[in-house]
């Protein structure tokens, strides 16, 4: 499948992905030292949801626009920061991983977001200007994550979510996982992931933590049943911090019945399941 950003800005599997993402940003901020963001595939930075990408999909309809009656102070943390910062871009716009994570960054701490595509880096640069904690970089990102291994802050959080534009993309993903791991094995890793087929997706998780992961959890979430469309995708976070689990609980008991498909017949499920280790 080929999953460029901006045909599914805004989608379902961005607002889970996107909340994780702050979830997580929060956890790092409560300790004063320096931490490090490195996003692999990180498309433009922001999207205009009237282009004609998001248009042709219509799938924001069906992610954040379902969002719009849920006020950000009463929501869990996390989900209340990404409404804030959602609805600061306005209604016609949507903030991609990195403008997310740039908005977290605190003086001493470091955003490193690459793109491959020429354009789309571009745009990202000029996205990211603003914020003198974030630098973009037009690269191949699966390889320069290896070079960029361990960040001189040695905490971080590494965000790889690939288009899956390549075939045997899961096999990439985790060989590349598998050495960034080893390189920096007290970091964060949140890895996006679509789910066309389960039992794809959980042999590339089986594989990943066959290489010894010692704590790790997926969220994955179904809108509607299997079908052409993607209606399910997840993502995998290596050395979830603490209370995350309990945090994306708590979200998706909000998310789910708003995010379906067709609610009545076939609810949304969220589901948190710790594959490796727990709290």
């Amino acid at each position: 499948m080929n999953y460029r950003h901006g045909y599914h800005a805004g989608n379902f599997a961005d607002v889970v992905k996107h909340v994780a993402l702050v979830v997580i940003l929060q956890h790092l901020r409560k300790k004063d030292g320096a931490f490090s963001v490195i996003d692999t595939h990180a498309g433009r930075g922001l999207y205009d949801l009237r282009d004609a990408a998001p248009i042709a999909t219509g799938e924001a309809e069906g992610g954040i626009a379902r969002l719009a009656d849920l006020a950000a102070k009463d929501a869990p943390p996390a989900l209340g920061a990404y409404l804030r910062l959602v609805n600061e871009c306005g209604r016609q716009r949507y903030p991609g991983s990195p403008l997310i994570a740039a908005n977290l960054l605190r003086p001493q701490d470091r955003l490193t977001a690459i793109e491959k595509h020429p354009e789309e880096a571009a745009i990202l640069k000029e996205v990211l200007a603003p914020f003198r904690g974030a630098v973009a970089q037009e690269a191949d990102g699966y390889a320069r994550l290896v070079r960029l291994l361990p960040p001189p802050s040695r905490r971080g959080l590494i965000l790889i979510d690939p288009p899956f534009e390549a075939t045997g993309e899961f096999e990439i993903l985790a060989r590349t996982l598998a050495t960034a791991i080893r390189k920096f094995a007290t970091g964060i890793f949140l890895v996006w992931y679509p789910i066309k087929s389960q039992s794809a997706a959980d042999a590339f998780i089986g594989e990943l933590l066959a290489a010894g992961i010692a704590k790790a959890l997926t969220v994955e979430i179904a809108v509607a049943p299997p079908s052409e469309r993607l209606t399910r995708a997840g993502v995998l976070v290596v050395n979830p911090p603490y209370g995350f689990a309990a945090e994306m609980l708590a979200t998706a008991a909000l998310l789910a019945p708003r995010l379906a498909l067709d609610p009545a017949r076939n609810p949304a499920t969220i589901d948190v399941n710790w594959r490796a280790g727990s709290e």
